[in-house]
């Protein structure tokens, strides 16, 4: 399918096709697809409302972003065509009025123009609910359908259907100005429509949709538009259940970005080439990928967080559920810098600084695994000996004001970055990745929380500067990391864990307040591996493709550069090299027994 209508939508992406053909073997494959019973799925309005009830009421529930009045559209067709009457409610008529909102997420949107603080409300703070749930129970001859998010809040009975959409596909929409917040009838610039979503809606719509999980009985795709696609609320939550007991891929997506390289356009054939690069590509964040079944010829995706909202212990582990409840904790991401050029300097936040002024409830510390290396590749980390805080801030202000360039190399320490090295990123460690290097990123989950404070003198690429946040940096650099610490204690140094006839287990450690250990799996053959109560997330950093099969009988065949993860509750799974050579695959899981360090140097 390609990409609709410019005002739908902005963005050089396609859409997800209803189903493709599959990649050949070895390929990098864009969408990865889970099986689901056959017969589980279906597309089409005709489709759809031939499922929906003809009397009685139907609560038509989703997420932000959906288009629902197209959505209503179609369905009235098809129910029009069969001779249904039809009563239909909008959620959006019983939105509190616009200055009650606005005073309702003021406190959590704040003033900074990236940031803002987790929204402590729920979805119901956002209606008139009374007026609502009053309308929706005044009886009507034939169908009643309350549509909108929020829906399933009219009544706590009536058929539930529920309509997801992507959340890059949200972000897309919103680029485009064809979808607003959450309670707003205009959308809001695209930053300021994203730091509201990420902050706000998607925090109350997540609740909301976690409470109605395992009572919807149509899951609804509506991401494409004029052809939703759909499976059955049981079909889905069996769908869910089977990941959580085997081994998952999720949907990646990639995006464009001002210091972007070539990598990804040529091991992803998939990718449109009319972008000037790729800079980024979300291979596994929970807050914004899906997960695609196949089922009947039709391809039905819903967001990741389904899965730990359904299957938290099971995927974490009950050691890891405890500490994160369903969120997903660990971040696997690519930097391409391939023909490109630096990161910005930065840093991330400690953790009593996130969650004071973001309500997060653990922070952004990161590793940076190079997965490939190109002339001159280096890696930003840590002060020089010499470093006088003073001097660094008076430079970078001096700077903003002038634009004149910095000599990082002044201040920071610049390590050269060879294939598979890994350096270790806690919070509030100043670093960046330098031009000519692939970096598989492997992360806390919090994703958005980067105090830049120098970014080389460019406009991004919508031709404006992009934040700078000297002071944040500086509320959280540690300026003791520096000089032969940095070699001692932010490059990892491999350790080999046991070796055996065609296969190496090596430890990469990583820094203490990581929670999550790092290691590589080096074999020819087979290697057999436990999960040991925590989740696995892996990918093939060398090697052509390798099988993974799992101890209740699932295989699943993964391609070089993708990441895929195994449960805790899998337990025992062994992989298997299906190229010529030796397959490298990198996992990271989750310390056991660990305990948050005290902050300090």
């Amino acid at each position: 399918m390609t990409s609709p209508a410019v005002p739908l939508r902005k963005t050089s992406q396609d859409l997800i096709p209803l189903q493709a053909d599959p990649t050949p073997p070895g390929t990098y494959d864009l969408y990865p697809a889970h099986p689901l019973d056959d017969n589980k799925a279906g597309s089409g309005y005709e489709a759809l409302a031939a499922l929906l009830p003809r009397a009685g009421l139907v609560r038509l529930d989703g997420y932000g972003g959906v288009f629902w009045e197209e959505l209503r559209a179609g369905l009235e067709g098809e129910l029009r065509k069969s001779g249904c009457s039809v009563q239909w409610i909008a959620t959006g008529d019983y939105l509190r009025p616009i200055w009650e909102i606005e005073a309702l997420v003021a406190p959590f949107v704040g003033t900074d123009p990236v940031w803002g603080t987790r929204f402590t409300g729920k979805l119901e703070d956002f209606f008139r609910l009374a007026e609502l749930r009053a309308h929706a129970g005044v009886a009507a001859s034939g169908l009643t359908v309350v549509y909108g998010e929020g829906a399933a809040l009219a009544s706590n009975a009536g058929f539930l259907a529920y309509a997801d959409v992507p959340k890059n596909e949200i972000q897309f929409r919103a680029r485009a100005g064809s979808v607003a917040n959450l309670g707003l009838k205009t959308p809001l610039e695209p930053k300021a429509a994203y730091k509201r979503c990420y902050f706000v809606d998607w925090v109350a719509m997540n609740a909301h949709k976690k409470s109605v999980l395992p009572s919807v009985d149509l899951w609804i795709d509506a991401q494409r538009p004029g052809l939703p696609a759909f499976c059955s609320g049981e079909g889905l939550r069996r769908g869910l259940d089977g990941l959580a007991a085997s081994s998952f891929r999720v949907r990646p997506w990639f995006e464009p970005g001002i210091w972007g390289g070539q990598w990804c356009t040529g091991v992803v054939p998939q990718l449109p080439r009319n972008v000037p690069n790729y800079a980024w590509s979300f291979e596994m964040i929970v807050p914004e990928n899906g997960i695609v079944f196949s089922s009947n010829g039709v391809w039905v995706e819903c967001s990741f967080d389904c899965l730990m909202f359904r299957s938290a212990s099971a995927v974490l582990g009950e050691e890891g559920a405890a500490r994160f409840g369903d969120e997903f904790p660990i971040r696997f991401d690519f930097l391409d810098t391939m023909d490109g050029g630096n990161l910005s300097l930065q840093c991330h936040p400690r953790p009593a600084y996130i969650r004071k002024h973001f309500g997060e409830t653990f922070t952004q510390d990161e590793t940076y695994y190079m997965l490939e290396t190109g002339k001159d590749a280096v890696v930003y980390l840590g002060f020089r000996d010499d470093i006088q805080p003073a001097g660094f801030r008076a430079a970078l202000e001096h700077h903003q004001k002038t634009g004149e360039p910095i000599d990082a190399e002044k201040f920071v320490l610049k390590h050269p970055a060879a294939k598979h090295g890994l350096f270790l990123i806690p919070n509030g460690t100043v670093h960046c990745s330098g031009k000519n290097g692939v970096v598989l990123e492997i992360s806390a989950t919090p994703y958005i929380f980067t105090f830049k404070v120098y970014d080389w003198g460019r406009v991004d690429l919508d031709g404006k500067p992009r934040p700078i946040n000297i002071q944040r940096a500086f509320d959280n650099f540690y300026f003791g990391r520096k000089g032969a610490r940095v070699e001692r204690e932010l490059i990892s140094h491999p350790r080999v864990l046991g070796e055996s006839p065609g296969f190496r287990r090596v430890d990469l450690p990583t820094h203490r307040h990581h929670f999550y250990a790092i290691e590589r799996l080096e074999f020819t053959g087979t290697c057999e591996l436990a999960t040991e109560g925590s989740v696995q997330v892996m990918s093939l950093v060398e090697g052509r493709r390798v099988a993974l099969e799992t101890a209740d009988g699932t295989r699943r065949e993964f391609n070089y550069a993708e990441t895929f993860a195994v449960p805790a509750a899998a337990g025992k799974f062994r992989l298997v090299n299906l190229g010529g050579g030796e397959a490298k695959v990198v996992r990271s899981f989750l310390k056991p027994g660990w305990t948050e360090p005290p902050e300090g140097d």
